[in-house]
Order: structure tokens, then sequence, then C-alpha cells
């Protein structure tokens, strides 16, 4: 079965940090662009960020630009989102998909989700 794994949510506090784990099951990453999707309650669907399966590039929402960062280990067939100086309205479901390309994805791969809840 080809899919993918979110992990690494939770509750932080505000300014605190989170690191999302994207693992691929059943397939390999190398080569595919992989992109971190959040849905907050209420609001649609966006596009946080992406990262290029041929040369590393990276790509961000401004909104979270400076305070995510994107990474990958093929070695280890995971995508990371690492999640400095978290806010309130960072709150959602964070999903990866495969591929991502200008934060957008026709989603070949899905993830199942996995929760982050910024709160004092």
């Amino acid at each position: 079965q080809l899919q993918l794994v979110e992990s690494g949510g939770g509750l932080v506090q505000p300014g605190g940090s989170l690191r999302l784990s994207c693992a691929a099951s059943g397939f390999t990453l190398g080569g595919w662009s992989i992109g971190w999707f959040r849905h907050a309650p209420g609001k649609e669907r966006v596009g946080v960020s992406c990262i290029s399966g041929r040369d590393g590039s990276t790509e961000y929402a401004d909104s979270v630009k400076g305070r995510f960062t994107i990474s990958r280990d093929n070695a280890k067939n995971a995508v990371y989102l690492q999640m400095n100086s978290l806010k309130p309205e960072d709150t959602a479901v964070y999903y990866c998909a495969a591929p991502c390309r200008k934060l957008t994805t026709r989603g070949d791969y899905w993830g199942q989700g996995t929760q982050v809840t910024v709160s004092s």
C-alpha cells in the first residue's frame, strides 16, 4: 500500500516549536517533490511549504517564512517541517502530499494529517 504518514503534531504554547515528519510507505520519496499543507477550522486548506525532489529547492507561504523550515532525508525516506515561533493562527491539521509545486498539489499521495494546536 502506497501512503504517506505524518507524525509530530501536538499542543504547544505560543512561541514554541514542533517538528513534523512525513514518512513514505510502499514507495520511495526520492525524486518526488513533497509539500506540507494545513487545514484550519472554517478555512480552506492551504499550502505551507514545498521541497523539490530534483534539487532540494524550497518554497514557503508568506505566513510562515522565517519561522518554518522544510527538509528531506532521502535515506530515511522522510520529509520534515520544523516549525518555530509558533502562533495561535498556525493551529490546523497538517498534511503532507506529493507532488508539490507552487504550494499546490494534484494529490497523487496524501497523508492522514496530524493536529497542531498552538495555545496557552
